[in-house]
C-alpha cells in the first residue's frame, strides 16, 4: 500500500502539502517534470470550458437515499398542543423536508387543512408513550374535540400496527440527523467476508464521507491501514452488530488476517467489540434502507457472463460452482489451462456485473475467451455443447437493459478501483445496457479505464466530493517545464504586532525586502491592506475576507493570483476585468495572462499585461489601484501597520474617484462658484446628495461600508454591453465632454444608464428650489481643484449645508406606519403617488430601502417621476442619518 501511495497523482500530493504548518511560512517545490500548479478544481468552470454535461443527480439512487430523512411518513409521535401547551396529542408524519416534518393530528383523517410544519431541532416532539411515562395529559385539539366520544378507543385503533418515531432521533446527540449522519466515527458494524457468505467479523468506522465508510477490522491498529475497506453504508455486506449471532452465523476474522493474532487473542478482540457496541449502539434506522436480497434461481454448472474482477475491461465466461443457499451462490472464472488456481467470487441475485449468456454479442461488446480455449472464435453454442452445460436463463438476472438515464460523454465522480480511497473526475465513454465504461481523469494509463454497473455505489454525481469536503482527483494538466514555487501563507505570521507608532513614528509602513537569491523575476509578499479605502469597484466585505498577503514567489504567478482575488472581490467582476485590460505602461517588461470574470452566470475573459520584474511591482500595484479608484496602498509591497500615509480613512470616496482615478480631468480649470451658479448646479445635484449622505454617515460611524455609486446598482444590460465591447470599448478612458459640468460629474467608467440619469437631473433641475441649487453649488465647488478647501474645512462646510434647509423629522422613520408614509408623500410634490404606497403596504423601514431601480421596476414609474420621488426619499434618509443614526 505504501508503494501505491507514493504513486498517487501530484494533485493529491499538492493538496496534502498545504496542511497546517504551525503558523510558519512554507514553500513547496515541485520537480521540473511536475504538472502545472492549478487552483482548486472547480466543476462549474471545468464544465463551462469543456462543454461537459453532468450525469443527472437522480441517476445515483444510493446518493438520493442517503439524503433522505431518518423519519418516515406514517411514523407516529406526540406533539404539544398549540392551544394548550400543557397537553399533548398524537400526530402522524405526512412528509419530510430535511429536518422539517409535516404533521397531522390523529382524528383529522384525510383532512389536510390543519397540517402543520415543525422543526425537529426546536419543536417539542416525543415518541408515543412519553406522556404516559411522564404523567402528561393527552388531549385532542379543540377543533376536533367533539368528533369522537371515546378518544381512548380511537387511539388504540389508530396506533395498532403503526410505528413510533425513535426516541433517539427526537432527543440527544442524534436528534434530527439524516440516516447517513447516524453512522458516526467509532461505530461498530459486522462485515461479511468476501470468501464466504456465512463468515462475519466486526469492523469499526474510521471515516464517514457522505455515507461512504472507511472501515477497519476489529483488532487491527493504525499500522494496518492498508487493510482498511471502503464501502457505502447501504452495501448488503454490512450488518448491525450482533446480526451474525442472531442468525447463527460464524464470527471469524478474515482468512488473510488470522495469522496476525492467536485464536485466543481474536476472541478477546471480539468480546471487546461487543462491549463497545453495547455502550454506543448504532441506531437500527441506519439499516432501514437496506434491501432484502431476493432468492436466486441458479444451479450448479450453469454458465453466464461476468465483468471480470481480476482483469481490467474484460467480460469473461464464468460458471456456477457452488450454491450456498437460496440467497448466495459461487461463480468461478472459466479457465481451461492446466494447473491453474481457481478464482471465484460469492454472488447473489442482485450482484453487479453478472450477465446472461450472449449479452456481449447482443450489445456489441467483445467477450474474452477462457484461458486455454482452443479455437479462433469463441462461440457459446459450441462451448456449451463441448462442456455439456447449460446457460443460466435470462429470468435469473436483474434488468440487464436498464441504463437509468446515463449516456455517453456524461461526467461524474467515481472511485478508483485500484486505489479505493481515491475519488476521481470521470467521463462515460460508452454505455451498453446497464454497464458503463468510464475514463478516470487524473489517473495514469492504462489504469484509467474501468467498467461499472449503473447500480454501483462507487459512482457519484458531480459535486459530491465538494459537498462532503473530500478530495477529488482532478484531470491532468499540461506539463510545465519550469520549476515553480507554491507559496503557503499562514495568517499567524502575518498578523504579528508591529512596533508601536510612538517609538517609530516615521516608519508607519514596513517594506519587506526581496531576497536577492530569488532573482529579479521573483518578488516578496504583496500585502492587502484591508483598512484602506476600497473604491467604487471593490466590495469592502469581500476585501476583508482576502488573505493579508500573497507570495513570495514568481512575479507573474503572485500578481496573477492577486488580480484574480481582486476580480472576485468586485461588485461586478467583469467591470474590473475591463478596467485591468486597459492597464499598460511602455516602460514595463510585461507577460500576458488570461484572466476570467464570472457575473450573472456568464463568464468573461480578457488578456491582462502583468509585469515580470520585481522592481516594477510597486509601480504596477499603484497603477492598478489608480485604475480601480481605490487607495494606492490597498494592495502594495508595503504593509500598512497603523495609519495609511494617504490618510484614506478620513477621505471621502470623491477624492479617490477624481484625484487618483481622473487626475487629468482636474487639471481642467473650473469656472468657480459664479460659473456654477446656473446650469452647473443641476447635473451636480445627484453627486451633492451622495456626498452629503456620506458625510453624515462618516460623522456617525467610521466603520460603515457604503454602496459605491455605479457598482451594484448599475443595470445588468449596460454591464454586459461594456464587457462585450472587448478591447474596442473606451469606457475605461476619460470622456472629453464639452461642458465643465460633465467633466466634474460624469464618471467615465459608469454605464450609459448612469449618464441617462444625470441628463434626467438636468431636465428636471428647473423644478428645484433655490436652496437646493445653492447647496449643489457648494458641493460642486468642493470637488474643484482650484477651490478645494482644507480637510477640516471641507467637513465643516458639508455639515453647514446639512443644517441649512434640511427636512426635520418629529419621529424616527423606522417606526413609521404605512399611513404615516402616505401622509409624508402627500405633503410633497409626489402626492399623486401616495396611493401606490398604500397599495404596496410600504412602511417606514421599506421606505428607507427604496432605490431608483426598485422604484422604477416595482412601481412602474417613468424616469422623471421616479427621480422626483427618490429625491423625497433621499431627504428622509438624510434626516434619518442626521437625527437617528446613533
Amino acid at each position: 500500500m505504501q508503494s501505491v501511495a507514493q504513486e498517487q497523482p501530484l494533485a493529491l500530493a499538492a493538496v496534502k502539502s498545504h496542511y497546517s504548518t504551525n503558523g510558519k511560512e512554507e514553500e513547496v517545490k515541485t520537480d521540473a517534470d511536475s504538472m502545472e500548479e492549478e487552483a482548486e478544481f472547480n466543476w462549474e468552470e471545468y464544465m463551462e470550458e469543456t462543454g461537459a454535461i453532468a450525469a443527472p443527480h437522480t441517476t445515483f439512487k444510493h446518493v438520493e437515499i442517503s439524503l433522505q430523512s431518518s423519519f418516515q411518513p406514517g411514523m407516529k409521535l406526540e406533539v404539544a398542543n398549540k392551544s394548550s401547551p400543557d397537553s399533548y396529542w398524537v400526530a402522524t408524519i405526512i412528509t419530510t423536508c430535511g429536518q422539517l416534518l409535516l404533521l397531522r393530528f390523529s382524528g383529522y383523517g384525510d383532512d389536510r387543512k390543519a397540517d402543520f410544519w415543525c422543526d425537529v431541532m426546536t419543536a417539542e416532539l416525543h415518541p408515543v408513550g412519553w406522556c404516559t411515562q411522564n404523567n402528561k395529559t393527552l388531549m385532542p385539539p379543540e377543533a376536533i374535540k367533539e368528533k369522537y366520544s371515546d378518544w381512548t378507543e380511537y387511539l388504540v385503533q389508530d396506533l395498532t400496527g403503526s410505528r413510533t418515531a425513535p426516541a433517539n432521533l427526537l432527543e440527544g446527540p442524534l436528534r434530527g440527523k439524516n440516516t447517513v449522519d447516524l453512522v458516526v466515527e467509532g461505530s461498530l458494524l459486522e462485515l461479511q467476508d468476501v470468501s464466504g457468505p456465512s463468515l462475519y467479523w466486526p469492523v469499526r468506522v474510521i471515516q464517514n464521507v457522505g455515507g461512504r465508510l472507511r472501515l477497519r477490522y476489529a483488532g487491527l491498529s493504525d499500522d494496518h491501514q492498508a487493510q482498511d475497506t471502503w464501502l457505502f453504508y447501504l452495501d448488503v455486506r454490512l450488518r448491525p452488530l450482533g446480526w451474525a449471532l442472531e442468525n447463527r452465523l460464524a464470527l471469524e476474522p478474515p482468512t488473510g488476517l488470522r495469522t496476525l493474532k492467536s485464536a485466543a487473542a481474536w476472541q478477546e478482540v471480539l468480546q471487546d467489540a461487543r462491549l463497545d457496541g453495547q455502550k454506543s449502539s448504532l441506531p437500527l434506522e441506519v439499516f432501514k434502507d437496506h434491501v432484502d436480497l431476493p432468492e436466486h434461481s441458479f444451479n450448479t454448472g450453469m454458465k453466464l457472463e461476468m465483468v471480470s474482477q481480476w482483469q481490467q475491461l474484460q467480460i469473461c465466461p464464468v460458471s456456477v460452482t457452488k450454491v450456498y443457499n437460496e440467497i448466495y451462490f459461487q461463480v468461478t472464472l472459466d479457465d481451461l489451462s492446466v494447473d491453474t488456481k481457481p478464482r471465484f467470487v460469492v454472488c447473489h441475485a442482485n450482484s453487479l456485473g453478472i450477465l446472461p449468456v450472449q449479452w456481449c454479442l447482443k450489445n456489441g461488446v467483445g467477450l474474452e475467451r477462457p484461458p486455454g480455449y482452443e479455437g479462433q472464435d469463441f462461440d457459446w453454442a459450441d462451448y456449451l455443447k463441448q462442456s455439456g452445460t447449460e446457460a443460466a436463463p435470462d429470468a435469473c438476472f436483474p434488468d440487464t437493459w436498464q441504463n437509468r438515464g446515463f449516456a455517453k460523454d456524461m461526467w461524474l465522480e467515481a472511485v478508483n478501483p485500484h486505489q479505493r480511497e481515491e475519488v476521481c473526475v470521470a467521463q462515460i465513454t460508452q454505455v451498453r445496457g446497464r454497464l458503463l465504461w468510464l475514463r478516470l481523469e487524473g489517473v495514469a494509463k492504462p489504469l484509467s479505464e474501468c467498467i461499472v454497473d449503473v447500480e454501483s455505489m462507487d459512482i457519484f454525481p458531480v459535486g459530491w466530493c465538494e459537498a462532503n469536503a473530500y478530495t477529488l482527483t482532478p484531470p491532468f494538466k499540461p506539463v510545465c517545464q519550469k520549476q515553480k514555487k507554491i507559496a503557503v501563507v499562514q495568517p499567524e505570521k502575518q498578523l504579528a504586532p508591529s512596533p508601536p507608532p510612538e517609538t517609530t513614528p516615521v516608519n508607519l509602513c514596513q517594506p519587506v525586502a526581496v531576497d536577492p537569491a530569488n532573482g529579479r523575476y521573483c518578488c516578496s509578499k504583496i500585502f492587502v491592506n484591508h483598512r484602506c479605502f476600497s473604491g467604487p469597484y471593490l466590495n469592502k466585505g469581500r476585501i476583508a475576507e482576502l488573505p493579508q498577503a500573497v507570495g513570495p514567489g514568481k512575479c507573474t504567478l503572485v500578481l496573477k493570483e492577486l488580480l484574480s482575488m481582486l476580480i472576485n472581490a468586485a461588485y461586478k467582476p467583469g467591470r474590473v476585468l475591463k478596467e485591468l485590460q486597459d492597464l499598460e505602461d511602455p516602460s514595463w517588461d510585461c507577460h500576458e495572462e488570461t484572466l476570467k470574470a464570472k457575473y450573472k452566470g456568464k463568464t468573461y475573459r480578457s488578456t491582462i499585461r502583468i509585469v515580470r520584474l520585481a522592481d516594477q511591482i510597486p509601480d504596477f500595484c499603484r497603477k492598478v489601484c489608480v485604475k480601480l479608484q481605490c487607495c494606492p496602498n490597498l494592495f502594495s509591497p508595503v504593509l500598512v501597520t497603523d495609519k495609511c500615509p494617504e490618510n484614506c480613512s478620513v477621505q471621502t470616496k470623491t477624492k479617490y474617484t477624481y484625484y487618483y482615478g481622473k487626475k487629468r480631468k482636474l487639471s481642467k480649470p473650473m469656472g468657480g462658484e459664479e460659473a456654477a451658479e446656473g446650469d452647473l448646479a443641476k447635473p451636480a445635484r445627484r453627486r451633492k446628495k451622495r456626498k452629503a449622505i456620506f458625510v453624515q454617515k462618516k460623522r456617525r460611524s467610521s466603520a460603515v461600508d457604503f454602496t459605491p455609486a455605479g457598482s451594484p446598482q448599475d443595470s445588468e444590460e449596460d454591464e454586459e454591453m461594456a464587457l462585450q465591447s472587448g478591447s474596442e470599448g473606451t469606457s475605461s478612458e476619460p470622456r472629453e465632454d464639452h461642458t465643465d459640468a460633465s467633466s466634474v460629474d460624469v464618471t467615465s467608467s459608469r454605464p450609459r444608464r448612469a449618464a441617462t440619469l444625470r441628463r434626467a437631473f438636468s431636465t428636471t433641475g428647473s423644478q428645484e428650489t433655490p436652496e437646493c441649487r445653492r447647496r449643489s453649488t457648494r458641493s460642486l465647488s468642493a470637488y474643484s481643484n482650484k477651490y478645494q478647501p482644507p480637510k477640516g474645512q471641507d467637513m465643516q462646510m458639508e455639515e453647514e449645508e446639512e443644517e441649512e434647509g434640511q427636512l426635520v423629522l418629529d419621529r424616527n422613520p423606522l417606526e413609521w406606519s404605512v399611513d404615516e408614509v402616505v401622509q409624508f408623500i402627500n405633503s410633497t410634490d409626489c402626492a399623486s403617488l401616495a396611493n401606490i404606497f398604500q397599495e404596496q403596504d410600504i412602511d417606514g423601514q421599506a421606505l428607507l430601502l427604496l432605490t431608483l431601480p426598485t422604484v422604477q421596476e416595482c412601481m412602474d414609474l417613468k424616469l422623471g417621476p421616479a427621480i422626483k420621488l427618490c429625491h423625497q426619499i433621499e431627504r428622509v434618509k438624510v434626516a434619518f442619518y442626521r437625527q437617528y443614526a446613533n
